[in-house]
């Protein structure tokens, strides 16, 4: 009993020390708070959901009613408005990078499409400017169907169709990219902070030289560690909820249908084991620069290959198997489950379980190389 206790206050007071740590580091509470404020908002607001002023020149050849209601349609917020301009100016403006697009509309255009034949026009595309290359190709055609249908039949009217569709969107019924761009943006920061803290944590005591002091102290390498875990995990969670509370619900305004205490307990539980991993990477690195220098290692297939950019089916299989093994996808699993689809812990047990056992792991490593690494230092 005397040992439990013992262990308890020795891991709550060297936690107590981590944080007085991490208030006098600036850079890292810079950090803390710019990730979980406005990187947040900027990954939600700053990254247009759809095509946005797109600039667009247009060569009309006809002059006619029907290519003035075209033009007329390329409007804002998917365009600039179009500017006019001739065949000679049309590849000038696409060299100097003025224009995305140039629709050429042909000569005796309206003429031909009312007698029935499919007159084609020209569409040039700045292929550099790739994410507007492609969707706004298909807004431009879709534009031009639709205009093109409705001064044939006069009314804007689809064509019947032998079978109707009725799509349903659920758990974003709007389809705002920004609900899952910033939800998204703070499961990613979770992971990325949860593995800096506790690896700086444990790299600065050996720069500042404290770790010599916590060698002559009554504590073993358990306690430390603990410590560190604890108070990190705490730091990341505390800063989490508050993003999620004021910066998602509050200044973005985005509806999360889950719970957020349980999101909360799979971030603590998953917070276990990233800070077991920044524990194992602090043992090896030998400095802050090659720490960091080994979290981009790290994060970068975390983060892309968890499953909160690409779904893990579009993967190839070697890759889902050994990113199964990771903490990081099984976390994303359960977040966007109680977050987008508001799923209870009768849905996400088994991420829990398999974050929970992928923690146990990581930890018992980190702790058989924590002790290692304070032992050549005796």
């Amino acid at each position: 009993m005397a040992n439990g206790s013992t262990l308890l206050r020795n891991t709550w007071n060297l936690g107590l020390k981590e944080f007085r740590s991490l208030s006098r580091d600036m850079a890292l509470m810079f950090l803390i708070v710019f990730m979980f404020s406005a990187s947040i908002y900027a990954d939600a607001r700053a990254k247009p959901e759809s095509l946005n002023r797109a600039s667009i020149a247009v060569v009309d050849e006809d002059r006619s009613q029907l290519s003035t209601r075209i033009v007329a349609a390329l409007q804002p917020p998917q365009f600039i408005p179009p500017e006019h301009v001739g065949l000679a100016d049309m590849d000038r403006g696409m060299d100097a990078g003025l224009h995305t697009f140039v629709l050429d509309i042909p000569p005796d255009f309206e003429r031909d499409v009312l007698a029935g034949r499919s007159p084609a026009l020209q569409l040039n595309v700045d292929a550099t400017r790739q994410s507007q290359a492609q969707t706004g190709t298909g807004y431009i055609q879709n534009i031009i169907d639709d205009e093109v249908r409705a001064f044939v039949q006069r009314v804007r009217t689809p064509a019947p169709q032998p079978v109707e569709l009725v799509p349903r969107a659920m758990f974003n019924p709007n389809l705002n990219a920004s609900w899952f761009a910033a939800i998204n943006a703070i499961i990613n920061n979770v992971t990325m902070l949860g593995i800096l803290l506790t690896g700086a944590a444990l790299i600065r005591e050996r720069e500042h030289g404290t770790i010599e002091h916590l060698l002559v102290m009554p504590v073993t390498p358990f306690e430390i560690m603990m410590s560190k875990v604890w108070s990190m995990g705490v730091v990341v969670l505390l800063a989490s909820s508050f993003s999620l509370q004021v910066m998602v619900k509050g200044v973005l305004g985005i509806a999360v249908a889950g719970s957020a205490l349980l999101f909360g307990a799979g971030t603590l539980l998953y917070l276990f084991a990233a800070a077991s991993i920044g524990i194992y990477m602090g043992t090896i690195a030998r400095s802050m620069p090659q720490f960091g220098l080994m979290s981009i290692l790290v994060l970068l297939p975390l983060q892309i290959l968890s499953g909160g950019v690409t779904p893990r089916e579009s993967m190839p299989e070697t890759i889902q198997y050994l990113m199964s093994l990771a903490p990081t996808t099984h976390y994303v699993s359960l977040a966007q489950a109680i977050l987008f689809r508001n799923a209870g812990p009768d849905l996400v047990w088994p991420a829990f379980l398999m974050v929970a056992a992928i923690g146990v792991a990581f930890f018992y490593l980190a702790l058989h190389r924590l002790r290692r690494t304070i032992g050549t230092m005796q």
